[in-house]
Order: C-alpha cells, then structure tokens, then sequence
C-alpha cells in the first residue's frame, strides 16, 4: 500500500506528513485489500477541506471529504470516516468470497 499527501494552497511541513504516516498505519489490517491512499489537504481562508481516495485492489475507489478549522481535528475525523469505510468494504468482499 503506498500513499500520497499534497497540499493545495497549503504548504506541507514534515510535522504534518509524520502525523498523517502515523494514522495510516491503522490502515495495516487492510493494506493487501488497498492499492493506494491520495490524500488532499485545501486550505481556503480559516477552513480546512481534507479529502482521501481510498482505491481497492478490485477497481472500487473510495472519496470522503471532512472540513475542519483544525487540521488535526479534521484529519482524525477522516480518519474515522475512512476506517469505518474499510471495515465495510472488507466485510463486502469477505462475504462475496464465502
């Protein structure tokens, strides 16, 4: 699994990417099910707008979006958001397979 942060209108420090790197690895009981994590982060005058593209090895690609005015905030919500996302998808595939 590999993953990409880029920042738009937002300059990414190395705190940053090192605390998105350290989510991720939640992400570790699913990392043969997922091909690649995109990872956006917009800043737009006080507002936050982070969104992730989750894309599975069977061709479906995941979107979710969070809009926060804290940037760790957000980016524990999308958190959130994308590990229940890949708890449903893997339960999806596990009992197409059975």
């Amino acid at each position: 699994m590999k993953f990409e942060i880029k920042g738009i209108h937002y300059d990414l420090d190395e705190e940053t990417k090192e605390y998105i790197e350290k989510k991720v690895q939640r992400f570790d009981f699913a990392k043969d099910l997922i091909v690649d994590l995109l990872f956006s982060i917009r800043h737009e005058k006080n507002r936050f707008n982070i969104e992730a593209n989750i894309n599975f090895r069977w061709g479906y690609t995941a979107h979710l979006k969070v809009s926060s005015f804290d940037l760790p905030q957000g980016l524990d919500k999308l958190m959130d958001k994308m590990t229940a996302k890949i708890h449903k998808e893997k339960e999806k595939i596990q009992e197409h397979t059975k």
